[in-house]
Order: C-alpha cells, then structure tokens, then sequence
C-alpha cells in the first residue's frame, strides 16, 4: 500500500502530466492534489466531476450493472485528456483518482494502465 501524495506523484511520473488528484465523490472533497504550473484549478475540477462519476454510477444502476464494471471515464479534450478512475476497493468507495494530462504528449494507454495500478496500491 502507498500513502496518498506518493500515489499521485507516482501517477504525475507520466508523460503529460499535468495534475492529479484523489477525491471523495460522495463528499465532493479532494483528499490529495499535485500539479504542474499548466495544470487547472484541482478543487473546481474534482469538484465538478464528481457530477460526472455520479452520473455514470447512477446509469449502471439503471441497467443493472455492478459499479465495479466502471474502469475509468476519459474525458478527451482539445488539448488534454482527463481520466476519472474509481477506486472499487471496499474500503475506498466513493473515492476517485484524477489526472490531467497534455494531450500531444500523453500515451493514453499507458496512463490508463499506470493509473490502474496506482489504484490498486493507494491506501485511504
């Protein structure tokens, strides 16, 4: 298990990075945050998204589906990528990973697969 800051610093290693945070979505708090100078407003941004993730659990209650279904959610935007990863552990529900990425400059793949594992090794 990893504490929260060295989790985040761990996923910031990737290439484009640009901030990440982890957030309670139930209480729409931000449990940790590390970015660059490029990077947005964390708080607003975990803040907002929480709508996002709420949203997208609520759908797969709807459709009967488990919410440890959920992977992640990867906001593509002009110049960035924002991927939302939901920690399904039991003791971590309610509780996502954030990331911000330079889109010219960011492998999607790996940062998915680099967020996964971070994801499995935080403690909160």
């Amino acid at each position: 298990m990893t504490d929260i800051h060295e989790s985040l610093r761990e996923v910031m290693e990737c290439e484009g990075a640009l901030a990440a945070s982890l957030v309670d979505y139930l209480s729409r708090i931000t449990l940790g945050a590390v970015q660059t100078a490029q990077g947005p407003n964390l708080e607003k941004v975990a803040y907002g998204d929480t709508d996002v993730l709420r949203a997208k659990m609520s759908t797969l209650e709807l459709l009967g589906y488990s919410p440890e279904r959920l992977e992640d959610i990867v906001i593509t935007l002009d110049t960035e990528y924002h991927v939302i990863r939901p920690l399904s552990q039991r003791a971590s529900q309610g509780v996502f990973l954030y990331l911000v990425a330079d889109r010219a400059r960011t492998d999607l793949a790996a940062v998915r697969e680099m967020m996964r594992e971070v994801a499995l090794r935080v403690d909160v």
